[in-house]
């Protein structure tokens, strides 16, 4: 496991982290309030937390969602702030999880996929996995269910919001950037069960002002890696480098899914040979993967044919792990970052847009 440096974090500081405009944006919307804050364990989610602290807004329940499919640094990123969270007397990270029934043959969003030789939802343009694997756990957490492998009781926060006549405001960490303002302008603010608000976009933070929050008040340890599955289909070129470099057996069980999806029973393909007219084969193939949606895992390209074009694993999709293969991944990982990605900024939180060649651990 590739692990990031790690020192105990001194006492953090808040000092002009809000201004105080800011403060009484975030207030008068939670003060008096039942909330719960939804922690992916990426930037946007940590420096949600940061500015809950600054504004001394305490939730009384964070939950993050455990799909079986995140990476190990950011499990160890939970750890870290469950220490800090501690620290402040707060409540830590629950970690919900999907228990299928027991006749079923997986236990989590990757064996769902390789069980019905498909992709994740999200290579078709659809939303499901997320629906399915981290909104409904995390729910079902504080509402309770009455039957079934997820059976348990409300938590108490629902319950007291059942008896006030109360409703619980949940947090969500999008942020001003472009992206998460077209994702918060899709749901409602409400539903049945739930208020939704979007604290950083309340004090106006975009990427840039969240990783600069979370190393000024927790130190740059603390800006973490992208949060997502590691065989996301929203995964970038860069990040697929990155998981060669540094978990390339995870890169190449993302090529297994992959490749059992466009050869299994969805497909009439028997077998596949990768080469320069790939995206053409599939986009005039009329099943799966669907032309009008998905070439492969990245949507838009195969996993499979980009790790054979870029010389990234040999014919049997086996990561190559040389030195100089290594080498020549990271290299590629920290060219193809863009400059709002945590990681390019991670050594040098006060001037975004430099860039940082990563250094090959030893």
């Amino acid at each position: 496991m590739h692990k990031t440096p790690f020192k105990p974090f001194d006492e953090p500081s808040f000092e002009g982290i809000l201004s105080p405009r800011q403060i009484e944006a975030l207030r008068s919307n939670l003060i008096g309030r039942k909330v719960v804050l939804c922690f992916g364990a990426g930037v946007d989610s940590t420096a949600m937390i940061v500015a809950l602290k600054a504004a001394d807004i305490q939730p009384h329940v964070i939950t993050m969602a455990d799909t079986g499919g995140e990476k190990p640094e950011t499990l160890e990123h939970v750890e870290r702030m469950n220490l800090v969270l501690a620290g402040w007397g707060w409540p830590c990270v629950t970690m919900v999880k999907k228990i299928p029934l027991a006749s079923t043959p997986y236990t989590d969003l990757y064996g769902n996929c390789i069980s019905n030789e498909t992709l994740p939802s999200l290579a078709f343009g659809l939303k499901s996995c997320s629906i399915k694997w981290k909104q409904v756990p995390q729910d079902q957490y504080l509402k309770g269910v009455q039957r079934g492998p997820m059976r348990r009781e409300s938590h108490a926060l629902w319950k007291a919001a059942q008896e006030d006549g109360d409703r619980i405001v949940k947090l969500i960490g999008y942020d001003c950037g472009k992206a998460d303002m077209r994702r918060s302008a899709k749901p409602p603010p409400a539903d049945a069960d739930f208020d939704y608000q979007y604290p950083l976009q309340t004090i106006g933070w975009a990427r840039p002002d969240c990783v600069s929050a979370i190393a000024k008040a927790l130190g740059e340890q603390f800006i973490p890696t992208k949060s997502a599955c590691w065989f996301c289909p929203a995964s970038k070129e860069w990040e697929l480098y990155w998981l060669a470099a540094y978990h390339p057996e995870l890169l190449e069980r993302a090529l297994a899914l992959e490749y059992r999806a466009l050869t299994g029973r969805h497909s009439r393909f028997d077998s596949i040979e990768f080469g320069a007219t790939w995206e053409e084969l599939v986009k005039n193939h009329d099943r799966f993967p669907s032309n009008a949606t998905s070439v492969g895992l990245g949507r838009s390209f195969a996993w499979c044919q980009w790790a054979r074009v870029n010389k990234v694993t040999d014919s049997d999709f086996k990561v190559l792990r040389s030195p100089d293969d290594r080498l020549r991944f990271l290299l590629k990982y920290a060219e193809l970052q863009k400059a709002d990605n945590a990681q390019d900024i991670r050594t040098s939180a006060a001037t975004p847009k430099r860039r940082v060649i990563p250094v090959v651990p030893a």
